[in-house]
């Protein structure tokens, strides 16, 4: 008898205070930003960084954006830290998602602050480079390092990168690794691994993803799903993230990334010839101007974020469907979702404009009715408000 997944009403209240604190955290901190960068830019104090890094490094061009880059780099690393204990490692252990102590939080911050640090100070000297040496056309150019640089990343991202924050290992359970791969071959596509991805060490969330390109191309299972869910409940799961291996959605993704980050880099083009003009700034290539820089991108991509989060929940959509068809039935995937819900503390039905605006995959009250459309009538509706 299949079992019946209800919805848990005292989590869903505790879900929507959950998320309605995180939205807030994020406006503050990210008004906080802008205005320390505004004044940071109409204050004067970055031409006065811009000049001492100068008269240190001797005028030499490299050097200089390196002493300007690691300066600001600190003062947004202590405020982001600052907003990361408050908004994200306090909150999450408030309500109980989170199982990380201060100092694996602290070490996973150090971690992500100096890879982050090496990989924008080496986009920001290349940046430079190309905006001293082709100043009319260094936003393509720019564009064109950035789409290399993005589809390396997801070369080496799951060999390199994520392994320095969690733990993986191939999937050790032989009887779901086997029904996985007859999934997979049913597909007619090759994964290239399926592994265990250890998210217990840090968070009561459970997940899954597709990561990777080309050969390091594979599917990571959290850790946290094996308690809770079933085999049937975790094949659906790989089904969604198999159809997003066989849509081919992590290029896509990287193409529309890249496309608006050209048309970010071409407004900031604009901005650092509008500044340069009005602020006083030598040229588009004085580093000092670099919050120009940071300013166009930062409007851009909250202008445009509707849309980029509206063709992932499109592909999201998609994947569900793809899970679906290939499971032939639609309870597994309505016990999943309900489950999701109940173990992250996720809003089913938050407000529609958090959804356009904010979220990259559609409400799981949707993707719930829409796999019990598909074919879950045999089980009782997990939401009995609907």
């Amino acid at each position: 008898m299949t079992e019946t997944v209800v919805l848990d009403q005292v989590r869903q209240e505790e879900a929507r205070r959950y998320s309605t604190a995180s939205r807030r955290w994020m406006v503050v901190e990210s008004l906080t930003t802008l205005f320390l960068l505004l004044l940071f830019l109409f204050s004067g104090t970055s031409a006065r960084l811009a000049g001492w890094s100068e008269r240190t490094s001797s005028g030499t061009p490299w050097l200089t954006v390196a002493l300007y880059g690691a300066m600001l780099f600190l003062g947004y690393t202590l405020l982001s830290v600052a907003f990361g204990y408050l908004g994200s490692f306090r909150l999450a252990h408030h309500y109980g998602m989170s199982n990380q102590n201060l100092a694996s939080w602290a070490t996973d911050q150090t971690k992500g602050a100096l890879l982050t640090a090496l990989v924008a100070g080496v986009m920001g000297e290349i940046i430079y480079v190309l905006l001293r040496w082709q100043p009319d056309w260094w936003w393509l150019l720019a564009a064109l390092f950035l789409l290399f640089f993005t589809v390396l990343m997801g070369q080496l991202a799951p060999i390199l990168i994520l392994p320095l924050f969690y733990k993986l290992s191939p999937l050790e359970d032989e009887a779901l690794r086997l029904r996985l791969e007859r999934l997979g071959e049913k597909a007619g596509t090759h994964v290239e691994g399926i592994y265990t991805i250890h998210l217990s060490a840090k968070s009561q969330a459970a997940n899954a993803l597709v990561m990777g390109l080309g050969k390091t191309r594979r599917i990571a299972l959290g850790d946290t799903l094996y308690r809770d869910f079933s085999h049937d409940e975790i094949e659906a799961i790989f089904a969604h993230e198999l159809g997003h291996h066989v849509h081919g959605d992590v290029p896509k993704l990287i193409a529309v990334q890249s496309l608006l980050t050209l048309g970010g880099l071409w407004l900031a083009d604009g901005f650092l010839r509008w500044g340069v003009a009005r602020l006083g700034f030598a040229s588009i290539a004085d580093i000092g101007a670099f919050p120009l820089f940071l300013l166009a991108m930062a409007l851009f991509f909250l202008l445009t974020m509707p849309l980029s989060n509206g063709f992932s929940r499109w592909r999201e959509r998609l994947a569900d469907r793809y899970a679906l068809e290939s499971m032939e039935e639609g309870e597994s995937l309505v016990r999943v979702m309900t489950r999701l819900a109940n173990q992250n503390l996720a809003e089913v039905d938050p407000p529609r404009w958090v959804v356009w605006f904010l979220h990259s995959h559609p409400p799981l009250k949707e993707r719930i009715e829409a796999a019990y459309r598909f074919g879950a009538s045999r089980v009782p509706a997990p939401i009995e408000s609907w």
